[in-house]
């Protein structure tokens, strides 16, 4: 594997750079096979010079005995991306929803989902629309976090389940699925096609990976995205709705506010629940704010992060952090004026904003975090650990979280008198 600094540097030809993008592999001779193996191009004078499907396989065509030249017939790999509507005859728009899939074509949506909302919801439909005639999968990122990301990501899919009932079967619950390459390397084999569906603000930056890594780090014949429309933060109603919001009602104590940001149909209790499991994954109490605003809700304070950003008190050159939008982890190699440049363990590129990543850290469960009446949800994590102590007799921290109201039993204050109990009965 190169090194990223040979990564950076390299200077790749007009040429070069165009048979990337269809997926093509050099013969070392100037020559460009397709991937049944046929010559397809060649370069010339910098640009690629393309022939007709049928030529025998790895055989420059000029080299080739009575092969009469014609004009290029070529299927490749295509990237089409979906922007504002178009305009149809008559004055109505054609929105990017009314493109269909085959049965060799994978819809899918990634994102935070942290809380789920009814823009949410919106972009949700976009993808059953495109999706017909094809599988829709529904990924939600697996990043946990106090600030940005409270529900921990099986608490997350329960409550998407609930909230968008017409896709529970969609959902995938997959830890390994971590970021958008990580699902774009599981459908590699499974389709030939994917379509991914995004807000219109995430579109360039999905665009921008989907297309750079493909034929290395997964090979489709086509990638399209979709924007599922326009996303105001202004704007009231649904347009407007975004999870940054819900998590400052949250911080406001705001229980209507939030509200609003909950599909129709949602019970009252199962809102209730969802606003006090964010409130506990934030740290939230009431009159009680445990982060800055810029921290909480970017786009509610870019001048706290933007200042926070200049005076080099966040996101410093070897950092560690995550994309929030597509999930990549990697190491900020450069700052710009308000984006960054980083590179996964793999030697990835990746650009972001700086309002679209946090530091990342693992983040380990504890009890506060498991499903309600579910302590099993902690299984295999150090939060269990703590949990399965805790529920022990004896201990000094199951002395500690006794029941509200409740005493610790006489003699089960510690360990040490717990073990001296029993010896003296023996």
């Amino acid at each position: 594997m190169k090194s990223f600094f040979q990564f950076l540097s390299e200077a790749e030809s007009q040429a070069a750079a165009q048979a990337r993008k269809l997926g093509l592999k050099g013969d070392g001779h100037g020559g460009w096979l397709n991937r049944a193996g046929e010559f397809v191009a060649k370069t010339e004078d910098g640009k690629l010079k393309f022939f007709n499907k049928n030529q025998k396989p790895g055989k420059d065509p000029d080299q080739t005995p009575n092969t009469k030249k014609v004009k290029p017939v070529l299927k490749t790999k295509t990237m089409s991306v979906d922007k504002e509507p178009q305009k149809k005859k008559g004055g109505e728009k054609e929105t990017s929803d009314e493109v269909k899939a085959d049965s060799d074509t994978l819809t899918l949506a990634f994102g935070r989902f942290n809380p789920p909302t009814v823009g949410h919801e919106k972009l949700l439909q976009m993808a059953k629309k495109a999706s017909q005639g094809g599988d829709l999968k529904i990924y939600p990122s697996r990043t946990q976090d106090a600030k940005k990301n409270p529900l921990d990501p099986d608490m997350k899919v329960s409550y998407m389940k609930k909230m968008f009932p017409d896709f529970e079967e969609n959902i995938v619950n997959d830890d390994e699925m971590r970021s958008i390459f990580n699902v774009l390397q599981t459908a590699d084999g499974e389709y030939k096609n994917v379509t991914i569906i995004v807000g219109s603000d995430r579109q360039a930056e999905f665009e921008s990976l989907a297309t750079k890594y493909n034929g290395d780090l997964y090979d489709f014949d086509n990638i399209r995205v979709v924007s599922a429309g326009t996303r105001d933060s202004d704007a009231e109603g649904v347009e407007g709705m975004s999870a940054s919001k819900m998590r400052k009602a949250v911080v406001d104590d705001d229980f209507e506010a939030f509200k609003k940001g909950v599909p129709k149909g949602v019970s009252d209790s199962d809102v209730q629940s969802l606003f006090d499991a964010v409130r506990t994954g934030m740290g939230v109490k009431k009159k009680k704010v445990t982060a800055e605003m810029w921290e909480i809700a970017p786009k509610f304070d870019a001048r706290g992060l933007r200042e926070q950003y200049v005076n080099g008190l966040i996101f410093k050159i070897g950092d560690i952090v995550e994309n929030l939008n597509t999930g990549l982890i990697g190491k900020i190699i450069r700052r710009g004026t308000n984006h960054l440049i980083c590179v996964t363990e793999q030697e990835y590129m990746f650009k972001s904003w700086i309002r679209d990543v946090m530091e990342y850290s693992e983040v380990s469960m504890n009890r506060r975090m498991r499903l309600p009446g579910k302590p099993n949800t902690l299984v295999g994590t150090g939060g269990y650990y703590k949990n399965a102590i805790a529920a022990t007799p004896g201990s000094q921290e199951g002395a500690k979280n006794v029941a509200p109201g409740g005493k610790a039993y006489k003699g089960y204050t510690d360990s040490l008198n717990f073990i001296n109990k029993y010896k003296a009965k023996k």
